[in-house]
């Protein structure tokens, strides 16, 4: 046996404490010791991140249960604030340990985010923590409660996307009001819960010494290698390179489908009336598919993906009393990547498996490592691994289609990878304005949604459906439970498009370099990891133009 039992119950602070206690009384004399507490203390981490995995999966899972919405509270009014006690005492032991510069290079990115978490920590921040976190599972319990009657039949928001894609505009139209509508009726409940995260998020920066709560995430995500300034630079090279691109693309859809104005309804049926893309029926459908399409490419990554199905790591249906959403969650003491998606029969949802496929197989390359800090990479490369891979699978999409259908949804992925800029752009620059001014009013709020509609959105009209638009932020989960998490898609978006570069030149070589930099886990900083993977690491219009020019190019020649 290790330092703990491998079969410790990493959700029971009972049974936790003593190792923890033992962190923090052993003695440590030199170097040597200090790397054995390094490596104890990550193999208890590993145990009680998985502890808390398997919680938030059951928990997201199945929101309407008493009994495991109960087991996920008490992890997180009994325990993590608990974890979050011993978390400073342990960073402290490290960095102030007279032998922590005697440590290998191999630990400089450990010490390095340690120093900034001693920095930003408060112990009376830990229940503002915990009441975010509470605030953050309401959230989840309205959405995952949010039925709608469509149809003769009762529905989850996520099934109700196929309808958007229908070709009868009245279809279209109906399933949008009444999505829009059963999200309204919770409106005043989820505005009721941001408000009350945006002053518990402020006072958590005031208590840290921070003016506001952007720079104080800008610490906690330990985002060494980027700044606010070039966040805010990034928003523009969006607005001056995608939108003219985005424009035309709408104003095209407009003409061909015969219409003098674009209305919400409107942006997700087919241009030339063609029925909705039907990439698979059922679930094991959609897992079937993925793993020929993974074979395709190579036999490792199908390899991998059939661990998936094969550890019961997949829960892809969409279900009443289930979370909107999805995501990976790595549960590190298995070494094994879980998958949680809502899927409905859509392109989008193959689009949103292979996203999370491609995180999978980074947790998968990265596994060998031996620190948990090493395996959790920074959260926008770890976002070049998912938005490659959608781009790289582009040529195995006929295992779902005809030609002509894989056509199409190639076609529509682009476009819509112009179109997700702006929406990312949309999504940072709100929330910096929501942090820098957190005494603003909810009309204050509103007018500055509609405002960011009208830099980065599409040409519609929204006549009528004010009352919907004004309110339409609270459907993006990311704002409620992982604030400031969302540039880093469009970080990502820019090395993924590099990659893809690369695979459209040479298939191997592209995947060599994907393998080989996922492989690196956060050994070295976001910087770092983006030059050894052969990408450029930059938020100007000439970066941004490069590489929304190669799809504007490539659209060209795939047939509408």
């Amino acid at each position: 046996m290790g330092f703990m039992p491998d079969d410790l119950d990493g959700s029971s602070w009972i049974e936790i404490e003593p190792y923890m206690n033992d962190l923090r009384d052993r003695k440590l004399s030199c170097s040597s010791c200090l790397e054995t507490f390094i490596h104890d203390r990550s193999a208890l981490s590993e145990i009680i991140s998985e502890a808390r995995a398997r919680l938030y999966i059951n928990m997201t899972c199945h929101t309407d249960n008493e009994e495991i919405q109960k087991a996920w509270m008490n992890f997180v009014e009994n325990v993590q604030p608990k974890l979050s006690e011993y978390s400073d005492i342990l960073n402290k032991r490290i960095v102030q340990h007279p032998s922590v510069d005697e440590l290998p290079e191999r630990y400089d990115i450990l010490i390095k985010g340690l120093k900034t978490d001693i920095e930003i920590f408060r112990e009376e921040n830990i229940p503002l923590q915990t009441r975010v976190t509470k605030l953050d599972t309401k959230y989840d319990e309205i959405c995952g409660a949010q039925i709608i009657e469509f149809d003769g039949e009762k529905k989850t928001i996520p099934q109700m996307a196929i309808y958007l894609e229908n070709t009868d505009r009245s279809v279209r139209e109906a399933a949008w009001r009444a999505v829009a509508q059963r999200r309204f009726e919770d409106s005043e409940k989820l505005s009721e819960i941001f408000d009350e995260m945006i002053q518990i998020r402020h006072q958590i920066a005031t208590n840290a010494g921070f003016d506001g709560f952007q720079q104080y995430m800008f610490a906690a995500m330990h985002r060494f290698d980027y700044t606010i300034e070039d966040c805010l630079e990034f928003h523009n090279s969006i607005e001056v390179v995608c939108q003219p691109l985005r424009h035309k693309t709408d104003v095209e859809r407009m003409q061909e489908l015969q219409l003098e104005a674009l209305r919400p309804w409107d942006m997700g049926v087919d241009v030339k009336g063609r029925t909705p893309l039907k990439p698979f029926i059922g679930v094991q459908d959609l897992v079937d598919g993925c793993s020929r399409m993974f074979h395709s490419m190579s036999e490792e990554l199908g390899t991998l993906f059939d661990k998936l199905d094969a550890n019961d790591c997949l829960d892809l249906d969409s279900r009443p009393g289930k979370a909107p959403g999805g995501y990976q969650y790595y549960l590190q003491k298995s070494r094994m990547p879980f998958i949680f998606m809502n899927a409905a029969g859509t392109q989008r949802n193959v689009e949103t498996m292979i996203h999370e496929a491609g995180h999978a197989f980074h947790s998968f390359y990265s596994g060998h490592l031996d620190l948990i800090h090493e395996r959790n990479s920074p959260i926008e490369f770890a976002e070049v691994a998912s938005m490659s891979m959608e781009l790289l699978t582009h040529p195995q999409w006929d295992e779902f289609y005809s030609k002509e259908d894989a056509n199409r949804a190639r076609r529509n992925h682009l476009e819509d990878i112009i179109a997700f800029m702006p929406w990312c752009a949309t999504i940072d620059a709100f929330q910096h304005w929501i942090y820098a001014n957190p005494n603003h009013s909810r009309e204050e709020r509103e007018q500055k949604w509609l405002q960011l509609g009208e830099r980065f959105g599409a040409k519609l009209d929204h006549s009528g459906l004010e009352n919907y638009r004004k309110l339409s932020w609270q459907r993006q989960g990311h704002l409620f439970g992982v604030p400031f998490y969302y540039v880093d898609y469009g970080i990502a978006q820019l090395g993924a498009l590099q990659m893809w570069q690369y695979h459209r030149n040479d298939a191997a070589t592209a995947l060599t370099k994907y393998k080989s930099g996922l492989s690196l886990g956060y050994t070295m900083g976001l910087a770092d990891l983006f030059k050894a993977s052969d990408l450029s690491l930059s938020f100007s219009e000439e970066h941004v133009r490069n590489l929304i020019g190669e799809i504007e190019t490539t659209l060209e020649t795939i047939p509408i």
